[in-house]
């Protein structure tokens, strides 16, 4: 079992973030930790846009949307609540590393997001979010890499041994110990 009490991850309905929300449900299951589900927005045009011209009836709209959002994340990472996992959905505005890290800031947390794509192209637009919570949270993170059909890459010639959830639960009690 590991010390983590919460396992908290990003959602975004990438590829890499639907296989962070599997993995993460999967450790949560097997260290009995509690799973929370985070989608991170922002409105149409960003906070700037939104201060110009505030419309509490927009805000409404974009807040209901979040939440469409991230149960259809939830219906396409497991097909419903995961049923072995005590699970909360957390629906918040802000940008997604920050908002994650803020909620991640416990000791017995642990943050797992998607790494996003791989290959020089794609980390010059993508992988921020991952890139902001690795240099910024106070608790350990877990970036898991994206599926194998997610992307071009060299695949063949880099080869990644991923970890299992019971192998990062083993690595989480020795580094406790």
């Amino acid at each position: 079992m590991t010390l983590a009490r919460r396992i908290v991850v990003g959602a975004s309905g990438t590829p890499g973030s639907i296989r962070a929300m599997r993995y993460a449900a999967e450790l949560a299951a097997r260290s009995d930790a509690t799973l929370v589900v985070v989608h991170a927005w922002t409105p149409p045009g960003g906070d700037i846009a939104d201060r110009r011209s505030p419309s509490p009836i927009l805000r409404e709209v974009w807040q209901r949307a979040a939440w469409q959002r991230i149960r259809n994340y939830v219906d396409n990472a497991w097909g419903g609540m995961p049923s072995d996992v005590q699970t909360s959905l957390v629906v918040a505005r802000g940008l997604g590393g920050e908002v994650l890290t803020d909620l991640a800031s416990g000791d017995d947390d642990l943050l797992i997001v998607g790494a996003g794509r791989r290959g020089p192209l794609a980390r010059l637009g993508h992988g921020r979010v991952t890139r902001y919570c690795m240099a910024h949270a106070n608790c350990p993170v877990l970036a898991v890499p994206p599926p194998t059909l997610a992307g071009h890459s060299l695949r063949g010639v880099f080869r990644h041994h991923g970890l299992s959830a019971e192998q990062v639960a083993m690595e989480l009690d020795q580094r406790a110990a």
